[in-house]
């Protein structure tokens, strides 16, 4: 698996570039923050914007479910650590929770550029800089514990994410990677999962015991106790 480079786009199954970051929380490498749990990455244009404001909100609300689930969060966004640290104290107020993951500080674009969120050459207006000039910084990543980015989304400015989805999608990703299964559409925790098609009727019953063929291809079973 080939590590990411700022002159290919970043896909599923790449692993996170390595790289040294500044945060409003101290200077550390992406691949130590991530360590071995799972991690979400969450970018964000320009600090002090609305919809931005309730995400990171919602990422504060959320730290007791992040951290049941082994996975640590991290911000970006195109500012300096400093306004960071000032934008916290409005999330904390919109959100009635403390934001005390960190958020990476991107002035040089150099993260956002190596996540293929901005094209290399990008370079930011001199001044009067509008959350619309980084527009496409407004993604999130989740990477497994070998560093590998397993899923991503980009969401325009005009859309907050939605974290309900985000944690929906962490379960499956987490319950997939653990029990060798895939997730049918709508999926939560708790409900039947799919037999890889790949996995032959004996095996999967050796593994899964009894399963129900709807087709030949989709096979469900009750996740493994």
């Amino acid at each position: 698996m080939v590590e990411q480079t700022h002159h290919s786009a970043l896909r599923i199954g790449d692993i996170i570039p390595n790289m040294e970051i500044e945060t409003d929380l101290g200077h550390f490498k992406l691949h130590d923050f991530v360590g071995d749990h799972w991690a979400i990455l969450f970018s964000h244009p320009k600090d002090f914007t609305p919809v931005c404001t309730t995400e990171f909100g919602s990422v504060a609300q959320l730290s007791a479910e992040w951290a049941k689930r082994n996975t640590k969060v991290i911000g970006i966004s195109v500012d300096s650590a400093d306004s960071h640290a000032k934008w916290k104290l409005d999330i904390e107020k919109v959100a009635h929770a403390k934001p005390e993951f960190p958020i990476i500080a991107d002035i040089d674009l150099r993260v956002s550029k190596a996540f293929n969120m901005l094209p290399a050459e990008y370079a930011l207006p001199e001044t009067g800089r509008a959350p619309a000039h980084t527009a496409t910084v407004r993604s999130v990543f989740i990477i497994g514990p070998d560093k590998q980015v397993k899923l991503m989304m980009t969401y325009p400015m005009a859309v907050g994410r939605n974290f309900a989805e985000i944690l929906r999608s962490l379960d499956a990703l987490q319950t997939s990677t653990k029990h060798g299964v895939v997730c049918p559409a709508n999926w939560q925790v708790g409900e039947d999962v799919i037999i890889p098609p790949a996995v032959k009727d004996e095996d999967a019953k050796a593994k899964f015991g009894e399963f129900h063929a709807e087709l030949p291809y989709l096979r469900r079973t009750k996740l493994p106790q």
